[in-house]
């Protein structure tokens, strides 16, 4: 079952949305920083894995540059993070959209 996730890094003032799929990978994320929510990564898996099958090191490079790096592995214990919650589809679809529109891609 997918879910949506929001965790906060108060430190950093960056909060973290995930989309996780059945395994609990993520699939997507968002990530926006402070008080204006700045968006700073909007990473899917579904495009990094088609880069690494269809294009080369500097497209891969190029989308990580413009997107941001998506977490690895299942996303375990996100529970336990500050300000966990789980969020709904619709959050997390506003927030991608927005998130891409201002690092320069689409939705």
């Amino acid at each position: 079952m997918t879910t949506w996730f929001r965790t906060y890094y108060e430190d950093e003032d960056l909060w973290l949305y995930f989309e996780a799929d059945d395994e609990g990978w993520a699939a997507r994320q968002v990530e926006v920083r402070g008080q204006d929510l700045r968006p700073v990564k909007a990473a899917s898996l579904a495009e990094v894995l088609h880069l690494r099958d269809h294009a080369d090191l500097a497209a891969m490079g190029r989308y990580e540059r413009q997107y941001g790096v998506l977490a690895e592995g299942p996303m375990e214990g996100w529970q336990d993070q500050s300000q966990a919650a789980e969020i709904s589809s619709e959050e997390f679809e506003r927030l991608w959209a927005e998130a891409r529109r201002a690092l320069g891609g689409s939705a």
